[in-house]
């Protein structure tokens, strides 16, 4: 089992790196793994789950002394499918598929890499989709409040299941920096180091009231009905226009500038009920949401990110153990959602464990999902040190 270690030979510093193409190779083609854990799960705001199913992909091999995993959770619209194809011709890889893989910033040659959708999820993972065992229909509305400190216990839990006692480092960005702060915080003894990307110690408030109002969008919906909807009947509307007010809060100004300007779709008319570009680009992103997420899923996941706060176990004094992991926080520049400001809270509630990387950037929050050079090294180094 891995030491903890502190002072990793990273100081502060700032990157005025613009992406890059990814290096490394892919991990090729991969499958997803089902299993169902019968032990109950009681949750921190009330109420228990009887049982919980995971779906989960992994990448790289377990070493003999099962110390170089390494757990990537995914952020709010993600899911387990981190890097890889399921098919020649799938048309898109993984999330982080330039981030994870052979020769990349984590590194499948070294590590064994874990992505696991996540408890209130509708990808496989028990969530609001799943059937209730009291009545043999799904959740739906009825799915209990969830914190992301119960989907962190949730992710202890198969991880444990994989014969993993301690990790190598828990590696994710916004809603997935959550649950590596959440990892270091709860669960120190459990794992060696973390890195977060674009996050910080709390949910701020204009995160809160952008996804106040998304989850506004999804429950004035007519077909929402409470939450028990059939498939192919739920809120579509409401949850493609929830998707697109993220959206615009995943860019800074200058990345709608660069992406759009004023640009007009080509051979729109002044009848049309789409005129912009930026406009196209937002109608396409929700419409491609609905195809893949559950409304249900939104509510319940958002509200957790919303409570997420530790910045009162920061300022006692109680947030992070002297000898518990290592921690980098990474900023990006013009992340409207989570600015340095937020992410260098971590690192002065670290102290000698913490250190901070800010990438220069005007890709806004978006841009912990782009590969950069200096970012990869910084991490590469931090997931190496000694």
């Amino acid at each position: 089992m891995l030491a903890n270690r502190a002072g990793c030979g990273l100081a502060d510093g700032m990157t005025d790196d613009t992406p890059i193409a990814s290096p490394g190779r892919s991990v090729g083609l991969v499958k997803s793994c089902d299993v169902t854990l019968e032990a109950p799960l009681r949750l921190e705001l009330g109420g228990t789950l009887p049982s919980l199913e995971f779906r989960y992909e992994t990448y790289g091999v377990l070493n003999a002394s099962r110390s170089n995993a390494i757990l990537v959770p995914h952020a709010l619209s993600g899911d387990h499918h981190v890097a890889g194809k399921y098919s020649a011709d799938d048309a898109k890889a993984g999330w982080w598929d330039a981030f994870v893989g052979p020769g990349k910033m984590v590194d499948t040659d070294k590590f064994f890499v874990i992505g696991i959708n996540c408890l209130g999820g509708c990808r496989g993972s028990t969530g609001p989709l799943s059937n209730d065992p009291a009545t043999g229909k799904p959740y739906g509305g009825d799915f209990p409040e969830i914190t992301c400190a119960d989907i962190v216990a949730a992710q202890r839990r198969l991880v444990e299941h994989l014969g993993i006692k301690k990790l190598h480092a828990v590696v994710g960005g916004s809603k997935g920096g959550m649950q590596a702060l959440l990892w270091a915080a709860d669960h120190a003894e459990a794992v060696d180091r973390i890195v977060t990307l674009a996050c910080g110690l709390r949910q701020p408030p204009l995160a809160l009231a952008l996804n106040a109002v998304a989850r506004a969008s999804v429950l004035a919906d007519p077909r929402y009905r409470g939450g028990q909807y059939h498939a192919g009947e739920g809120p579509e509307d409401g949850l493609a226009v929830a998707r697109m007010i993220g959206h615009i809060s995943y860019l800074s100004p200058a990345a709608f500038e660069k992406k759009f300007a004023r640009e007009t779709v080509p051979g729109a008319k002044p009848t049309d009920a789409v005129q912009w570009q930026v406009e196209s680009y937002l109608r396409h992103q929700g419409d491609a949401f609905v195809r893949r997420f559950d409304a249900n899923s939104l509510i319940r996941i958002t509200r957790a990110v919303d409570r997420f706060d530790l910045s009162g176990r920061a300022a006692a004094g109680k947030l992070f153990k002297s000898d518990g992991p290592a921690i980098l926080a990474v900023a990006f520049s013009t992340d409207g959602l989570y600015p340095p400001s937020e992410v260098k809270a971590i690192t002065a509630a670290a102290g000698k464990r913490g250190a901070y990387f800010e990438v220069a950037t005007d890709a806004g929050h978006d841009a912990f999902l782009l590969p950069s050079e200096s970012l990869f090294a910084h991490v590469r180094a931090f997931l190496a040190s000694v």
